[in-house]
């Protein structure tokens, strides 16, 4: 199974897995990326791809996936384990009494038992297809978290950088708000404004304050969020290299049906589905396979230590034996009933999984769309909205504008700013989630934006 550039290993001894995974389990998880903390210097500036690998390193839903990953792993062990012998020892050491004469002293026995199951009609090979499976699944939801957290990294980064862009802005608004004032104090003074002129500024210069406070507020928020994605305390501060924004490109632009059937493939959600359903698959067969007969090797050695008869014995065995389940209480039925129910449902799930998975591709490629032409709106309002607020101002200082003019002017302005800035970073995050949509989210899908 292919994790599309991304997997999440935390410290595993390779002594850990060689002394303790005598089937080697560890090598059927998938190829993997092994981030270390260690190796990112949050004293120095981070970049994106920092923030990234921060977010993986630290969150606590990519821990648990990989330990979820890992249990698997040993469950398969385990399903292995079933096709090797078992080897008993048993010994006892009894002291007896009896009114008898001769007949009380100790009696030491020790035995080594070896039992082997030769063929049980596929048992053990669907108890080990459906862990292997299942191995597969987690494989897959253990992609799907990585792209999640890093998709969860990627909008707290956009929307820190957003709600500084939001704070500028406040404060350009806020300063505008002042000229105006002072532009109408100077025309009351004069006798070419009045005092509600004077005062209507008064009031908008005292919303642009508020405004910018607001915005300092949400700037905090913000960086609390990035330092919780990143598992630090909310208060903590990092230092981060500001993103390029580019103007937007058009390259995600193709058939939204391409896109779809790609999602239908690579999806994380939909082939740990499609592995379930295989898992499922080999429960029925081993559901099956419980109610026939199986047969098995034992063999066995002991010796026996009587010191009421002063004898010694030494008894060994070995034999063929063949268990065949006559009457379980319709157990075995039922057992076969459950498993094929199960793997009804688990090709349910996959269905539902499978139109929910093109659903959110759809709405967010549409999304997508709908932010490249706000972009493109916003700035052409921009440019309108600036040019509106110098012939306004200029007006109002030559005293022949209104303060009203004036202060619509600047209020648009100030709204432009806004929702250009706003367009912009909503591009970047929508643009990151299709690729989540798809599956494809992985660090080339952010290269260039994090300079």
């Amino acid at each position: 199974m292919r994790l599309y550039g991304w997997g999440f290993i935390l410290v595993v001894s390779l002594a850990y897995a060689s002394d303790n995974d005598p089937f080697e389990t560890h090598k059927l998880l998938p190829p993997s990326s092994v981030l270390s903390c260690e190796n990112v210097d949050t004293k120095r500036t981070l970049s994106l791809e920092d923030i990234v690998n921060l977010a993986l390193c630290r969150n606590p839903q990519t821990q648990i996936a990989w330990q979820s990953l890992l249990y698997q792993a040993a469950l398969v062990g385990q399903a292995k384990a079933s096709f090797l012998p078992t080897i008993d020892a048993t010994g006892s050491s009894a002291q007896t009494e009896s009114s008898e004469k001769y007949s009380s002293g100790r009696v030491d026995k020790a035995a080594l038992e070896l039992s082997y199951l030769l063929y049980d009609f596929g048992k053990r090979d669907a108890n080990e297809q459906s862990a292997r499976q299942l191995l597969n699944a987690a494989a897959a939801s253990n992609d799907g978290t990585v792209q999640a957290v890093f998709l969860e990294a990627l909008q707290a980064y956009y929307s820190l950088f957003g709600s500084k862009a939001s704070l500028n802005a406040a404060v350009e608004a806020e300063r505008y708000a002042k000229e105006s004032l002072s532009a109408s104090e100077v025309r009351l003074r004069v006798g070419t404004a009045t005092q509600a002129d004077m005062l209507q500024a008064k009031t908008a210069y005292s919303q642009a304050v508020l405004t910018r406070i607001k915005a300092e507020g949400n700037l905090r928020s913000a960086q609390g969020t990035l330092a919780s994605v990143l598992g630090f305390a909310p208060d903590t501060s990092v230092a981060l290299f500001e993103p390029s924004m580019n103007p937007p490109t058009h390259d995600f632009e193709k058939n939204v049906h391409t896109m779809m059937d790609e999602a239908q493939i690579k999806h994380p959600d939909l082939l740990a589905a499609e592995a379930t359903i295989k898992a499922k698959e080999a429960d029925v067969k081993a559901a099956k396979a419980d109610g026939k007969p199986y047969f098995s090797l034992s063999s066995s050695i002991g010796h026996t230590d009587s010191k009421i008869s002063d004898q010694d014995s030494r008894v060994s065995t070995i034999g063929l034996y063949v268990t065949i389940p006559i009457f379980t209480g319709y157990a075995t039925k039922y057992k076969v009933q459950a498993a094929k129910e199960q793997l009804l449902l688990s090709k349910a799930q996959y269905e539902k999984t499978r139109q929910d998975v093109a659903l959110n591709v759809y709405q967010t490629y549409q999304t997508l769309v709908s932010e490249t032409q706000t972009i493109q709106a916003s700035q052409d309002t921009l440019i309108s909205a600036e040019a509106s607020h110098n012939v306004a101002l200029g007006r109002y200082k030559a005293g022949v504008g209104s303060i009203l003019d004036l202060l619509s002017a600047q209020s648009a302005l100030a709204n432009a700013k806004q929702e250009y800035i706003q367009a912009l970073y909503n591009w970047y995050i929508e643009k990151a989630t299709l690729a989540k949509a798809i599956g494809v989210l992985n660090l080339s899908a952010i290269k260039g934006e994090n300079e």
